[in-house]
């Protein structure tokens, strides 16, 4: 981490500053900001930037693979299976842990991945407001590639908006009620895209459709913000709206397929030393003898859902989908993130890629961060905590 840049940041902070930025944010989007934002982003020094760079080339070697898509088939489920796969995800997030090395070096480890849409507005949206109220370091920055704000949403603009004359809508269900609804709302800000709740969906003549108040609308490109393996359990009214998706002649942005293909599913087809060990639960012949130093994992489940930190035998014998699950040896995260006060506080990284069609490799444009006091980060903040929740990491420019 960058010492210099913490200290200079900790020095500008203060709770009135703090308090400030969420106003305005409240202020600029009424009733969207359902989750805490922490107090300071992360500082990430040179080494360790290139570090992440590393360890993010390992995971995407192993997804370009030419038997990836055979490998994965199995993780997509048959009735979720939709029409126009694209060649490789739209979108591509990677989430790390800052550890240590067993020579005390702070390295990146991958906790879990994901080919789908990540908060692509709000995280340009909330560091330029870090820079706006806090003193942050001239000499890093939230984007990679030498990108600034404005190249950053060129960038995301042209695969989301490839053809302009095309109607591109973020679809979500029910998004007002989303937690993500602030990104929503800064994503038409940025570029024009309206959010459409999956029920409000219609076919016609074979096309899809929405309405805006008395006019049809024609749906062209679909953003998709929709993980379609909770709505049965959680809004089976809408079964309906996903039979006519499957077959419809849209364009997607990423396809749903790729949710699957690239998750948890594929950390055990992923090898380096920046990805910690993992086994499918029902490949195993025996448990591992330090069973307490893996997590169990649920394949498909969102912001830690079902996650068990200390699985026993007794627990593994109780599951009867056992290929739903894998065995993720633990990951010990290192408090970094030092508060005024000297407290330590753990992180982890998001790094935040975009696939733009015909590219042989993704772009890696900027990051999401979280700071944590609790056990697991990103599946509940402790509002009784300061300093954590959802946050940016500034790298050291070249």
């Amino acid at each position: 981490m960058h010492k210099a840049a913490r200290d200079k940041f900790n020095e500008s902070f203060s709770t009135e500053k703090y308090q400030n930025l969420v106003a305005e944010i409240n202020q600029e989007f009424p009733g969207k900001l359902d989750f805490r934002i922490a107090e300071s982003p992360i500082f990430i020094d040179r080494e360790l930037k290139t570090k992440f760079l590393m360890a993010a080339n390992d995971v995407i070697s192993g997804i370009k693979k030419k038997d990836f898509k055979e490998k994965t088939e199995a993780a997509i489920p048959p009735e979720y299976r939709f029409k126009n796969e694209s060649e490789n995800p739209h979108f591509l997030c990677l989430d790390f842990a800052i550890a240590k090395d067993q020579d005390g070096n702070l390295e990146p480890q991958l906790i879990e991945l994901q080919g789908f849409a990540s908060l692509f507005a709000y995280q340009n949206y909330l560091a330029g407001k870090y820079k706006k109220f806090f003193d942050v370091s001239a000499a890093h920055s939230p984007y990679f590639n030498k990108l600034n704000a404005f190249t950053y949403m060129n960038k995301v603009e042209k695969v989301l908006k490839p053809n302009s004359s095309k109607n591109t809508i973020l679809l979500e269900v029910y998004p007002d009620k989303q937690k993500t609804r602030l990104d929503f709302e800064i994503t038409k800000t940025y570029w024009g895209i309206e959010t459409v709740c999956l029920s409000k969906v219609f076919v016609k003549a074979g096309l899809l459709y929405y309405k805006n108040g008395d006019d049809e609308i024609q749906i062209d490109r679909v953003y998709n913000r929709v993980i379609f393996d909770e709505i049965e359990k959680l809004y089976p009214e809408l079964k309906i709206n996903i039979d006519i998706l499957k077959d419809a002649d849209v364009e997607w942005i990423t396809h749903p397929h790729w949710f699957y293909r690239v998750s948890k599913f594929c950390m055990p087809l992923l090898k380096s030393k920046y990805i910690p060990e993992s086994k499918y639960l029902d490949k195993l012949d025996a448990y591992p003898e330090d069973l307490e130093n893996y997590v169990l994992k649920p394949l498909f489940s969102f912001a830690g859902s079902g996650v068990n930190l200390s699985p026993t035998a007794a627990d593994l014998d109780k599951i009867a989908d056992k290929q739903n699950y894998i065995l993720q040896r633990k990951v010990q995260y290192e408090p970094v993130v030092e508060k005024p006060d000297g407290t330590l506080i753990k992180t982890e990284v998001r790094l935040l890629f975009t696939w733009p069609e015909g590219k042989n490799h993704p772009e890696l444009l900027t990051n999401l961060a979280r700071l944590s006091q609790g056990e697991m980060i990103g599946v509940a903040y402790n509002k009784d905590f300061d300093w954590v929740g959802s946050s940016s990491a500034f790298v050291e420019t070249d």
